[in-house]
């Protein structure tokens, strides 16, 4: 094991979704011995159905990624040991460059939002991500995404009552300024220095970030010395974190926290 337990793991949600996205990753990883972690964004604690009814929401409008940033590296200062973070999408640029940092004693980016630099013209990563750029809209106000969109950048190859439960579960209004600020300076990563166990995970059939671009993402990192892992899995889409047989990738992360070395 990486530290004695009980470590503490640090979850990071991803842009449009609420943090209970977490709740049973937590209880798997609590039955493991861990200690777990998974706070809200700022202005982002209340079910979403409350936040869906509060758009477009001024608060949430104009957070930032240096602000989100600076959240969640808050908290992992003021824990007792240096945590394991595991981010999903902007919560996995999160986990990276508080991994960057040296604010994590290792980390787990699941179909991370890359860092800067790092860009695909995909079709499906371009059509899924217009619409929360909010070009030629306010960014005054929120984005709320809608069930069509939805179904393509989350829940593709999903069942529609699946899909439709999902939305009702976890869709949140989010910040337009956030997600374009992850193609600049606030999302920079030295991808040539030292870093602590890091771990990509990438989905084959991931609308919003294909698996291509967490390859790359993985490349960039150059640092020999330095533990750089990288993992596929078949069919998962963006909603990886409750879509059916998330247990499998629990199961591949725990693993590979154990064999890291001491």
């Amino acid at each position: 094991m990486l530290t004695e337990n009980p470590t503490t793991i640090l979850f990071i949600t991803g842009a449009f979704v609420s943090n209970k996205c977490w709740d049973e990753w937590k209880v798997f990883f609590e039955n493991k011995g861990f200690k777990t972690l998974a706070p809200a964004w700022p202005y982002k604690d209340a079910p979403a159905t409350v936040l869906r009814d509060r758009h477009p929401d001024p608060q949430i409008a104009g957070l930032r990624l240096t602000h989100l940033i600076e959240h969640f590296e808050d908290i992992a200062k003021n824990l007792p040991q240096k945590p394991i973070v595991i981010g999903h999408s902007i919560g996995g640029l999160t986990a990276q460059i508080l991994l960057q940092r040296n604010l994590a004693a290792a980390a787990i980016a699941i179909h991370s939002v890359p860092p800067q630099g790092i860009m695909t013209f995909k079709f499906s990563f371009l059509k899924a991500g217009w619409g929360p750029l909010g070009f030629f809209t306010s960014a005054k106000k929120t984005f709320l995404m809608s069930f069509s969109q939805w179904q393509y950048a989350f829940t593709n190859g999903m069942p529609e009552e699946w899909q439709d439960k999902a939305y009702c579960d976890s869709v949140v209004p989010e910040s337009k300024l956030i997600v374009r600020d992850t193609i600049t300076s606030a999302a920079k990563v030295d991808f040539r220095a030292p870093h602590k166990p890091l771990l990509l995970i990438a989905g084959s059939a991931d609308h919003t970030i294909p698996e291509s671009l967490n390859y790359s993402n993985c490349k960039k990192y150059t640092d020999k010395n330095s533990i750089t892992d990288f993992k596929v899995f078949p069919e998962r889409n963006h909603f990886v974190l409750n879509q059916p047989g998330w247990q499998e990738i629990a199961v591949y992360i725990q693993d590979w926290i154990t064999k890291l070395p001491s």
